[in-house]
């Protein structure tokens, strides 16, 4: 190597500081190029991978989230980390529950709907319509959104507050239920919980209470002025517009950040 060159290399990032602008994080070894751990952009975002558990609406941990890990696209990261400079002044935070979505957790979704049977969450995440009917209202895809590593589903929290642990000897509680009688996740009042695959769920459903609604319409603001797309069927469901990954679906499992 030259001396030229690596003069060049040495002072490349002080050279993009003093411009303002800041330099791609390079991808773990173990993420494509373009993805990144959100840990790595803004670790004061709160994290609550729901599919990586037992609280979501199948109750076990999905196919391919290995971890509680919100991996994205560099962009979309760098995306919220904008709106989260935004909260922070108000002691508020993100609160993120799901990101990258391997296509075999949508797979194992599709699985699910097929087996009547199998309603271990429903007063919880669906307690007014059948699982047979997912699909054709709107609440899951066959081809997820989430898959292309750009798209988020996530609420606004206190800063700083811890992420509650779900019970799974619990009684579960309806996601339409008041603020008190719905499973305390941490979040602001949305008029919902999280999945809540009901027509409450819609950001500006004329049923919702004058807070959640605020606290939506806050949400989608500071969303939208990031770059994301709403989803009106979902008060949480956000996708990055200019994403990088348009055409693109992906399957690597999300496992666990090597941490610094």
């Amino acid at each position: 190597m030259k001396w030229s060159e690596f003069l060049l290399g040495s002072l490349f990032p002080t050279v993009l500081a003093l411009a303002g602008m800041t330099p791609a994080a390079a991808a773990p070894a173990d993420l494509p190029a373009g993805f990144v751990y959100l840990a790595d952009i803004d670790p004061t975002i709160a994290q609550d991978i729901r599919y990586a558990g037992a609280h979501n609406f199948i109750g076990r941990p999905i196919d391919g989230y290995e971890a509680n890990e919100c991996i994205m696209s560099e962009k979309a990261a760098r995306a919220l980390a904008k709106v989260q400079a935004k909260l922070a002044p108000k002691k508020l935070s993100l609160i993120i529950w799901d990101a990258y979505r391997p296509t075999r957790a949508t797979a194992e979704f599709i699985r699910w709907t097929k087996d009547p049977r199998d309603t271990k969450m429903k007063a919880e995440f669906y307690p007014r319509i059948d699982k047979s009917q997912i699909f054709e209202l709107g609440y899951l895809s066959s081809r997820s959104a989430h898959s292309r590593g750009s798209t988020v589903d996530l609420g606004i929290a206190p800063l700083g507050a811890a992420v509650p642990r779900f019970d799974q000897a619990a009684k579960l509680t309806s996601c339409i239920g008041g603020t008190s009688e719905r499973y305390a996740d941490g979040a602001l009042d949305f008029g919902t919980g999280y999945d809540c695959m009901d027509e409450l769920s819609s950001t500006l459903h004329p049923a919702i209470g004058k807070e959640a609604r605020a606290n939506r319409i806050m949400l989608r603001d500071l969303m939208v002025a990031a770059g994301f797309r709403p989803y009106r069927r979902e008060w949480w469901h956000f996708e990055l517009i200019d994403e990088p990954f348009p055409h693109q679906s992906f399957d690597f499992p999300i496992r666990a950040r090597k941490k610094p």
